[in-house]
């Protein structure tokens, strides 16, 4: 007996959301809804130096504008609480203990802005290297000890291939050690990294698909590891297309021009705005989808 649909929307309050995000949140409520299934909006509020409050409010009010609806969040609840994941700590510690027993982890004592990145979900052309390995174990951590608090990278087996069929891109294949290496779980600064973050609630929260940007495909293939070592059943995935502007840029936050509060300013209706994006037809193509003109 298949298990019912249930999709996310796990947008960060770290600035106000563009089009692009509403593209991706709004192919994921359309298979929501084709499945029958239920919509969990998850509030990714974990970089305490960059998540702000005003941003949440807006947040909630921007994709109830654009006509987004979901059935469990943190404004309405549900039986997988809490929604932010600021309030989920305990839980993500839980998670990465287990990782330290098992022996699965170790302790990094590289750059501060390595360390930092890991917080965050990737986006196109912004990966970080593939991590030469310095901090394995071996005699340099007794000499380091003490220098500062480590973070933790999860150790990956270099030439292990990763292998996972992608709803929207297709056939998907990585090697670790040459796509990626071991990445960051806990930073140095007592918080949890993007990676092990989603890959505990999405299980704790029982997504069976998750629906987000190509730019996230690298991340799967780490979390996939994760996912394993942890014991936990991983979802399907579907990555949408990015939408670009007019010179082919991914958009980003920075650029009020796109986000869905300047296009509501300039009295745009969320049913044009949908009408302009090229649908989803073109996964099949691996191309870019490009914005038409506002």
């Amino acid at each position: 007996m298949a298990l019912p649909y249930r999709g996310r929307l796990a947008p960060s309050p770290t600035g106000y959301l563009h089009e692009g995000h509403a593209r991706t949140f709004w192919t994921a409520q359309e298979r929501a809804e084709a499945a029958g299934g239920i919509l969990v909006l998850r509030n990714e509020d974990l970089d305490p130096s960059r998540s702000r409050g005003p941003f949440v409010e807006a947040m909630l009010e921007d994709l109830r504008w654009f006509g987004l609806r979901w059935q469990e969040g943190p404004d309405c609840g549900g039986p997988h609480a809490p929604y932010s994941q600021s309030q989920r700590r305990d839980f993500y510690r839980a998670g990465f203990a287990r990782l330290r027993r098992e022996g699965r982890v170790y302790p990094c004592f590289c750059s501060r802005q390595d360390v930092l990145r890991a917080l965050q979900a990737p986006h196109a052309g912004e990966e970080e290297p593939v991590y030469p390995g310095s901090c394995r174990p071996s005699a340099r951590q007794a000499e380091q000890a003490g220098a500062r608090p480590p973070s933790w990278r999860f150790l990956v087996t270099d030439g292990e291939v990763i292998e996972f069929e992608d709803g929207c891109r297709g056939p998907q294949r990585f090697v670790a050690g040459r796509d990626f290496g071991d990445f960051v779980v806990w930073r140095h600064d007592d918080v949890p990294s993007y990676q092990l973050a989603v890959v505990l609630d999405d299980a704790a929260m029982r997504i069976s698909e998750v629906v987000r940007g190509e730019d996230l495909l690298l991340s799967t293939a780490r979390q996939l590891l994760l996912y394993r070592a942890l014991g936990l059943d991983a979802p399907a995935f579907y990555h949408c297309l990015l939408l670009t502007d007019q010179a082919g840029r991914r958009l980003a936050k920075r650029e009020d021009a796109w986000s869905l509060r300047a296009l509501r300013g300039q009295g745009l209706a969320p049913e044009r705005i949908r009408r302009q994006w090229p649908g989803n037809a073109d996964c099949a193509a691996h191309g870019s989808s490009r914005c038409s003109d506002a």
